[in-house]
């Protein structure tokens, strides 16, 4: 009984992405309470607005009023944090799901690719960065869902599905006249609906790996048993 309780305690390393989710949110709540403030809709306002402000207004090197913005080195620990974060859960989804070379292999390669553009969203090239990394992500999510399909895990399936949804309605309001306004907040919810995705499916890829340890060694047992 005690070796299958130390079974079935999780991994830390499978668990990882869910750690790294976590401790990039905690890295973006602490940069917000640092930046200066101003916005598209207010360039003097103080502070940081969750109902204008983007994530991006975190990494820029001055605030949208003018000022040295000092929540610009944290944003970007977290925006590392995060791509780190996705780029080994695009490494590690593939394997777990026995997928063929090639098909791991794009979903890998186009998984990282993302991610590195990302890093380098605070710079002049704002919008390129974002039209490359969304592709290259884009990508990585058809085959993360492609490897839901195959493991028959319906339910994150439907909830990545809806994901393009969200992804649509982000396009409407940023192309949209007059709906710019809600953008900010439907951006935070929709990368936060991303995130709790990523976190499911890291858990239960460890309850699905954690059972796979225990019915080998349950069978080594047997056959050393029956020899």
């Amino acid at each position: 009984m005690t070796n299958l309780r130390q079974h079935q305690r999780p991994s830390i390393w499978r668990l990882t992405p869910l750690f790294g989710s976590i401790l990039f949110l905690l890295f973006y709540l602490i940069a917000t309470l640092y930046y200066p403030g101003g916005s598209q809709f207010s360039k003097n306002k103080s502070g940081f607005s969750w109902t204008q402000n983007y994530w991006c207004n975190l990494l820029n090197e001055k605030a949208i009023n003018g000022l040295p913005n000092p929540a610009r080195p944290i944003a970007l620990t977290a925006m590392v944090i995060l791509c780190l974060t996705l780029s080994l859960f695009w490494y590690v989804f593939p394997l777990q799901v026995e997928f063929s070379r090639p098909r791991r292999f794009v979903i890998q390669f186009s998984g990282f690719t993302a991610m590195a553009t990302g890093l380098f969203l605070f710079t002049s090239l704002h919008d390129i960065i974002i039209n490359v990394a969304t592709g290259f992500g884009l990508i990585a999510l058809i085959g993360t869902l492609a490897g839901l399909k195959k493991l028959k895990w319906t339910r994150l399936l439907w909830m990545g599905l809806f994901i393009f949804v969200l992804i649509g309605l982000n396009n409407l309001l940023y192309y949209g006249k007059g709906l710019l306004i809600y953008l900010p907040v439907v951006q935070k919810i929709s990368f936060l609906y991303f995130l709790v995705w990523i976190c499911c499916i890291t858990l239960r890829l460890n309850n699905r790996a954690a059972l796979r340890e225990i019915e080998t060694k349950e069978n080594k047992t047997a056959t050393t048993q029956t020899l």
